[in-house]
This record gives C-alpha cells, sequence and structure tokens, in this order.
C-alpha cells in the first residue's frame, strides 16, 4: 500500500510594510489626552479668563472717567511704558477696550504660550522620556499621532479660551469694549497660544529631555517678548513685526479691529507644525536630534555628593529663573523714575498703596512690585522642591537609595538647592530692580532698600518649600496641590491690594507675613516665625518619608 503526502502550494514572500497611516490612533491618545488633563485644562482656561474679565471690571472701578484714562495714557506715552504695555496706537483713544488690549495682550501671550508649550512636552517629550511612548507605539499607532494628538489639545485649549473672552468680554456692557473687538481679542490670544504651540513641536524634535525642550520654547517666548518691548519702546517698530506677540498687539481690539496680522500667526503655526512632523521622522523614538554631549571620563569631585549632584541636576532651571528674575527687576525699575507721575492722579491707586504704609508712592510701587517678584521665585523653589517626587515616580531614586545614601540627605540636597536657590534668585531680582530703580529716580540709596526688600522674602519662600515637603512626604500623590501656594500668594500679594481683599486672607499666605519694604519699617519676628515654621514644616515632610514606601510608575 503506498501513501502519497501533499505537497503544500508555496506562499508567496510577504510584501515589506513601506507605507501605513501615520496618523492611526489619533482619536484614541486625543481622548486619552483630554483625560488626563480633565482638571489641569479647565484650571488654565479658567484662570486665565477669569483674570482678564476681572482686570477690565477693576479698570471700571479705577479710572471710571475719561479724564482719568487719558492721564493713564499720558504716562504710558513713554520709552518704559510702552516696554511694559504695547505700541503707541492704542493710546489715541484710551477707552476700557483700548487699555485692557493694550495693557493685557502682551502679558496674557506670554502665559497662553507657557500653557501651550506644556501640553505639548506633556504629551510627547515627557512620554518619550518616561518609556509609555514606546510602549504604545508598539501597538497600532503611527508615528506621528502622539503628536498630532498634543496640538489638537493644545488647540482645542486656546479655542476654549477664545471662546470664553469673545462670550465674557462682550457681556461686560462696558464703554469701548464691544463684541466684535471681544471676538478678535480671543482669537490673538488662541493664534498666539497656537504659534507657541507648534514652536515647542520642533523643540520636543531637538532635545531627548522634556525639560531642555520646554527651556528651549520658552527662550522662544522671551526672544518674542524683548523683540516686541524693544520695537514697541524705540523708533525701530520692525522689531515688533519679527514676533508673534507683537503680530498679535497690532490687530488692535477695540481699535481697529485688523485680523490680517493673524494670518502671519496662522501662516507660522502651519509651518512649524509640518517642521516638527518632518523632524519626527528623523529620528528614533526617545532619543532627539541633538545628538548627546560626551561627558568627561571623570566625574566632577562635586557629582559623588548628594548637594553637587542636586546642584547639578537644578543648574538649568537655576540660570534661567535668576536671569529672567534679573531682567524682570531691570524692567519694572526702568519706570520707577515714573511711578508717582504715572499714579498720582488715580484715588483708588493711591488709596491702596497708603494702606501699604509707605512714605512715598514711589516706596509703595516698589513694595507691590516686590510681591510679584518674590511670586515668581516662588515658582522656582515649589519646582525645585518637587523635583524628588519626579525623580521617585521615574525611577530614578531607588537606585540611588539602594545604596548608602540615606533618604533624608537624598531630600535634604533638593531642599538646600531649592531654598538656596530660592534666595539666590531673589537676590538677583532685588539687584536688578535695584539697580535700574536707583538709576531711574536718582537715588543710589534705593539700591540697598530693594536689595533687603527682596532678600526678606527668603523665609517666605523656605514656608513654601517646606508645604511641598509635608505633601511629597506625607500624601505624595497630592503634592501637585502645593501649587496653590504662590498662586494664592499672587491673588491676595498682588489684586489683593487694589482689590481691597480682608487682613486675614492675607495672612493665609506666607508672603503676607513679610514687612513690605522698602514701604514698611523693618520688623524681624515674622522673619524668625517664618524660619522656624519652615525648619518644622520640612522635619516632618522628612518624618513622613521615612516612613512610607517608594512609589514608582
Amino acid at each position: 500500500m503506498s501513501t502519497s503526502t501533499a505537497t503544500p502550494a508555496p506562499q508567496a514572500p510577504a510584501r515589506p510594510v513601506t507605507g501605513g497611516n501615520t496618523l492611526a490612533g489619533t482619536r484614541t491618545l486625543l481622548r486619552f489626552a483630554l483625560r488626563r488633563d480633565r482638571v489641569r485644562l479647565p484650571v488654565w482656561v479658567l484662570a486665565l479668563f477669569l483674570g482678564t474679565v476681572m482686570t477690565a471690571q477693576n479698570y471700571k472701578t479705577l479710572y471710571p472717567d475719561a479724564e482719568d484714562r487719558a492721564n493713564v495714557a499720558e504716562t504710558m506715552d513713554s520709552p518704559a511704558g510702552l516696554a511694559m504695555s504695547g505700541p503707541r496706537h492704542y493710546l489715541d483713544d484710551y477707552n476700557f477696550g483700548a487699555m485692557l488690549a493694550h495693557e493685557m495682550i502682551g502679558f496674557m501671550a506670554v502665559l497662553v504660550g507657557l500653557m501651550s508649550v506644556l501640553i505639548i512636552t506633556r504629551h510627547t517629550r515627557a512620554e518619550e522620556e518616561t518609556g509609555r511612548a514606546e510602549l504604545i507605539r508598539s501597538t497600532v499607532v503611527g508615528r506621528h499621532a502622539h503628536l498630532a494628538s498634543a496640538l489638537t489639545v493644545a488647540v482645542l485649549a486656546n479655542l476654549a479660551l477664545a471662546l470664553l473672552l469673545a462670550v465674557g468680554l462682550s457681556g461686560l456692557g462696558m464703554d469701548g469694549i464691544d463684541a466684535s473687538g471681544s471676538v478678535l481679542y480671543g482669537a490673538t490670544h488662541a493664534a498666539v497660544g497656537i504659534v507657541f504651540a507648534a514652536v515647542a513641536a520642533v523643540t520636543v524634535q531637538i532635545t531627548a529631555h522634556a525639560r531642555g525642550a520646554s527651556g528651549m520654547a520658552l527662550a522662544v517666548i522671551g526672544l518674542a517678548y524683548v523683540l516686541r518691548a524693544a520695537g514697541d519702546s524705540g523708533d525701530n517698530a520692525a522689531l515688533s513685526w519679527l514676533s508673534p506677540i507683537g503680530w498679535a498687539q497690532r490687530t488692535y481690539p477695540y481699535v481697529d479691529d485688523n485680523w490680517l496680522p493673524l494670518l502671519l500667526c496662522l501662516t507660522l503655526a502651519v509651518a512649524c507644525a509640518a517642521a516638527g512632523f518632518v523632524l519626527s521622522t528623523r529620528r528614533d523614538v526617545g532619543a532627539g536630534l541633538r545628538p548627546e554631549k560626551l561627558g568627561s571620563p571623570v566625574a566632577s569631585a562635586t557629582l559623588t555628593t548628594p548637594l553637587g549632584f542636586a546642584l547639578r541636576l537644578h543648574r538649568g532651571m537655576l540660570i534661567g529663573f535668576g536671569s529672567g528674575l534679573f531682567l524682570m527687576g531691570v524692567m519694572y525699575g526702568s519706570i520707577l523714575g515714573d511711578a508717582e507721575s504715572m499714579l498720582e492722579d488715580i484715588d483708588q491707586i493711591q488709596e491702596a498703596l497708603e494702606q501699604v504704609g509707605g512714605a512715598t508712592i514711589t516706596e509703595s510701587f516698589a513694595s507691590i512690585v516686590m510681591v510679584v517678584l518674590a511670586v515668581v521665585a516662588a515658582v522656582y523653589v515649589m519646582m525645585a522642591a518637587l523635583r524628588p517626587r519626579a525623580e521617585e515616580t521615574a525611577g530614578r531614586a531607588e537606585p540611588l537609595l539602594a545604596t548608602g545614601l540615606s533618604r533624608s540627605r537624598w531630600v535634604g540636597s533638593h531642599l538646600a538647592v531649592a531654598m538656596g536657590g530660592g534666595t539666590l534668585v531673589l537676590l538677583l531680582a532685588g539687584l536688578g530692580f535695584g539697580i535700574s530703580g536707583a538709576a531711574s529716580t536718582g537715588d543710589g540709596g534705593l539700591l540697598w532698600e530693594l536689595l533687603g526688600a527682596a532678600l526678606a522674602y527668603a523665609p517666605a519662600l523656605w514656608v513654601s518649600v517646606g508645604v511641598a515637603v509635608v505633601l511629597f512626604g506625607w500624601f505624595p500623590r497630592a503634592t501637585s496641590a502645593a501649587w496653590i501656594v504662590p498662586v494664592y500668594a499672587f491673588v491676595v500679594g498682588y489684586l489683593g491690594e487694589i482689590l481691597q481683599f480682608p487682613d486675614w486672607m492675607n495672612n493665609l499666605s506666607p508672603l503676607g507675613h513679610v514687612p513690605q519694604l522698602p514701604a514698611a519699617d523693618m520688623s524681624w519676628t515674622p522673619l524668625l516665625l517664618l524660619t522656624l515654621i519652615a525648619a518644622g514644616l520640612v522635619w516632618l515632610g522628612l518624618l513622613g518619608f521615612q516612613r512610607r514606601d517608594l512609589e514608582t510608575k
């Protein structure tokens, strides 16, 4: 008996995949990103919207008459005033709408740009840095899905802000704030935000680190603001046309309602976004276009210590905040000499300044500026104090603590950099403010007064660090709540002076207990108490960290 075996038919060789849908999975990633940011984005959008509306309503209280607004326009017509606000054309008819657009677009553009940059880096480069993007890309997800979904989230956030501004401002019923101007005012914010989101789409391709990508994008925002300020304050207006912020201001909402400059924003946004997609095909997942710099074959002696290693990790952020606060102090100091003439005809502002207790309007104005500088410094110390949490969740803390390094020394090194760095950036802010303020007023002694006024806020910053450490040690998943401290300090410390908040609200902020130099007299007791509270909070936070397990994601 014979058997026959059927020979299987030869199969055609599999064709190599040469194409594919590079946007596959974008819709799923978009829903996931919106789910992750269900709290973060509404807070950002509502904060920007409410800040604008409160400012507009505050104008109605501070400058009820056309004569008051004309006086403000006259005082703003100086190089320093225009650098801090916007183009001179707004001053021709300084109604409420022109005042709002003139003084707020430049400032809000920086905040909207910051929101957009953080959205992009959070959902692209940060995902690659943690390894989650590679895991997701191993499924049916296209190469461009992550970037496309991140850009969509940024666009939706900016459009939501634009819609709220258009509806909210047009409903105020204020002189000069009409519906058409409000729609354009909202559109300028969306346009600037989308531009800087597209810029971030490029920077996330360059470096392999989320912090580096954010830093480069924020540097572009800073450059745009500087170009705008230089062009508006001088005779070379062409510099303002090199800046997206300058384009937004030259739409002149409530004045000319010129939509054409937004075409420049749209063109730049499309070009940068397209460049981001193209550049993403020229690198591997998790890598950047810029090659990693080879380090020294022998580590520096400072890197062998916890403090030296922590300082190395914080170095870039410390340099950025230090230089930024120094320049911010210089800008505020440049108008300090004109403060009295700018505010002498505004009764409400003078009443608020008198509450500070200053002998002169200049000193009272300087004390309020100090609050702004201190709040920015508080942002730095909060970012630095929360760095251990980022190291823990990224899994980098565990191998360090597996050695002979104790938990207290590891966290303490980051806290030392946060507290010492916070004091340093305050010193630089006071130095810039003092040098520029002394030059604008002709009072050389003001340098040392403003320097001391800035350093007086150091204990309050240490308390902010203590709050972050307590949350990190005992409630690690709630560490983001520490950001309430600087946000609340800004609201009650800066806006509270104008809006006349009750004293108990100011007392809830660490910054509210600092003597408001140079307007008030120096008092060492609250500074000593703040220092003791900070020490107690740090001790409590370290105790909690020693008692809990590490958490990694």
